[in-house]
């Protein structure tokens, strides 16, 4: 298993913990940003415990939430319960087992950053989404700055092992050129987090924890950027 991965697994519940004291916040960000028709197919790939997939659910015809972590896809199936449009089932991101054109919207949420690399995962979300269908990407985004981008990065590497690299907004926007999606709206928003709360949602204690606090760009709490992208697939 993967450090990311083993990371997840150990604080599934408590990542689960987190999410739904944001249930409600997120679903409505979800219908306000996306405004679902209420016939999609949807995708949610790097589901983890659920939450994107859950917050689409009351929206959409069907869900369908991948992860490559057990332990998580197991806790999704469990917040499901009772919800008759939603499957959660384990896979690869970067490897969708799929078939083109099979949704009408796909997304990701705070997922990229975790990812190698990150163009297999925007390649195979537009793979398997319909011509005009949309594509929903979540995630936190790199300072504009490339020195305090390096500062945050080496941050939250040693706040979670499994953190690959923050992409800045001109290289998401490359990224969904790429892929020929068009961006039909977008917007940033600021999150400051208590760095000693902020460590344990990582499940980092210990030595790792006093490492990454003597990392941490601002002291007692962390600001970061969470950036909203919803495409067009052509």
């Amino acid at each position: 298993m993967s450090s990311s991965a083993d990371r997840f697994a150990r604080t599934a519940e408590r990542i689960a913990a987190r999410q739904d004291e944001r249930a409600a916040l997120l679903a409505e960000q979800v219908r306000t940003f996306v405004l679902p028709r209420g016939d999609e197919r949807a995708l949610d790939v790097g589901t983890g415990a659920g939450a994107l997939a859950l917050a689409l659910a009351p929206f959409v015809r069907e869900v369908v939430g991948i992860d490559p972590v057990p332990e998580l896809v197991a806790l999704a199936r469990e917040r499901a319960a009772g919800l008759g449009n939603v499957e959660f089932v384990q896979g690869d991101g970067t490897a969708l087992p799929f078939d083109d054109f099979s949704f009408d919207l796909t997304g990701t949420m705070r997922v990229l950053h975790h990812i190698h690399r990150p163009e297999l995962v925007v390649a195979e979300l537009t793979r398997v989404t319909r011509p005009r269908g949309h594509v929903l990407v979540v995630d936190q985004i790199a300072p504009v700055d490339p020195l305090e981008a390096v500062v945050l990065d080496r941050f939250e590497r040693a706040r979670d092992p499994g953190h690959q690299r923050l992409l800045p907004d001109g290289d998401l926007r490359h990224l969904f050129e790429a892929n020929r999606l068009v961006l039909l709206r977008d917007r940033h928003e600021s999150e400051r987090r208590d760095i000693d709360s902020y460590l344990e949602l990582a499940g980092c204690e210990g030595n790792e924890a006093d490492r990454a606090r003597a990392l941490a760009p601002g002291g007692d709490a962390v600001s970061i950027t969470i950036g909203w992208y919803l495409l067009e697939r052509r």
